[in-house]
């Protein structure tokens, strides 16, 4: 049996588990992120092909950038289905160190950028399950939700004591 020192960086080491549990999102949200970037991935593949196939330039440059959203958004969720690119592990590691902000506003913009160039049916719907990525990791960057008693605390700590109608309950020094 090896020791901590000589074992491999993985996922069982305490480096890297500290890496993946600084962001605060559970197993299964973590898992729903890395499905809704492999669909929207897919998504964007299809709709960025069916946008290739046309004679307007701007369509033709949307479906394009679509089809580099979808090898992105696969290469950096599911580095399994690029097996055969040799950089797809070395980017799928760097794309995980990120913070979930970083990657929200990353395919956020990556999915806004071909609606821009081009306003059709087909360009918002191929982008919407990436866009939805990029919303799904912008919501675990807000973190969890307090509970109701916590903020009770906090609401009766803030009030300010005095009546019903914000006159002071005890009357202070007046000036006859």
């Amino acid at each position: 049996m090896m020791s901590q020192e000589e074992q491999p960086a993985g996922e069982g080491s305490p480096t890297a588990q500290a890496a993946t549990d600084d962001d605060g999102m559970t197993w299964w949200y973590r898992w729903l992120c890395r499905l809704a970037g492999i669909v929207g991935g897919i998504s964007c593949a299809f709709s960025g092909l069916w946008m290739c196939v046309t004679i307007h330039p701007l369509n033709t440059a949307a479906g394009v950038w679509m089809m580099l959203n979808a090898f992105v958004l696969i290469l950096c969720e599911a580095p399994f289905c690029c097996q055969f690119v040799e950089f797809a592990n070395a980017v799928s590691a760097r794309a995980d160190k990120l913070r979930p902000w970083q990657k929200a506003a990353f395919y956020c913009g990556m999915a806004i950028f071909p609606v821009i160039l081009s306003l059709t049916l087909t360009t918002v719907i191929g982008n919407a399950i990436a866009f939805a990525t990029g919303v799904l990791y912008g919501l675990s960057a807000l973190g969890k939700k307090g509970d109701g008693i916590t903020y009770a605390r906090m609401q009766q700590l803030q009030q300010k004591p005095g009546g019903e109608d914000g006159t002071p309950d005890a009357p202070g020094p007046q000036a006859v």
